[in-house]
């Protein structure tokens, strides 16, 4: 079936009705976390010694579905707690130049030592990951929050976050990848 503008246009429509009489200003809405075990890509190239990757390391993949309910958001920076091992590790992405849309998405990665870490040396797996939790902010106020699995508001505010673990996608091999499936990502200011 083919959705045409008018379609579109009764979709946000009504979306934007019914915030507005729940009194929740339009925004970004997290709609689906879900998390894979993946491979590093693998490339090739001329003009230096290449080196095959382990096909054993999994990176741990963690993507946010969303939709954009203003017709335009300039900036909103996406949070993420991820439960693994009984350590949380945190990261934080921000998205820039987002129209209004039904399937925008949101990427971070964990990289194989950092779950080595997490996990104690323990062989990762899907179920290693004991929970997700994804806030959005925008302009410095959450405006959205979604966990993976069902858990009260901020399960993580008790636990000691270790950052820089969960890495956004132009910090990864994965950078060139896919660049029409994700928001664009603001980059970071140098130091």
């Amino acid at each position: 079936m083919k959705v045409g503008v008018p379609s579109v246009a009764l979709f946000f429509a009504a979306i934007s009705f019914a915030l507005a009489e729940s009194g929740s200003a339009p925004g970004l809405r997290i709609t689906k976390i879900t998390r894979n075990l993946i491979s590093s890509p693998n490339f090739s190239f001329t003009g230096a010694e290449q080196y095959q990757t382990n096909l054993r390391d999994k990176w741990l993949e963690v993507e946010v579905e969303f939709i954009a309910l203003a017709p335009y958001t300039p900036e909103a920076t996406f949070k993420y707690y991820l439960l693994i091992g009984g350590k949380l590790l945190t990261g934080e992405v921000t998205h820039v130049n987002m129209v209004a849309s039904r399937e925008l998405r949101s990427v971070m990665y964990v990289p194989p030592r950092a779950l080595d870490y997490a996990l104690n040396n323990r062989p990762a797996n899907i179920n290693s990951v004991e929970n997700i939790a994804v806030q959005v902010l925008e302009g410095g106020t959450v405006g959205d929050e979604m966990s993976l699995k069902g858990a009260r508001a901020q399960w993580y505010s008790g636990f000691q976050a270790l950052p820089n673990l969960v890495l956004n996608k132009n910090e990864t091999p994965f950078a060139p990848l896919y660049w029409d499936r994700y928001a664009q990502i603001k980059p970071k200011p140098a130091h």
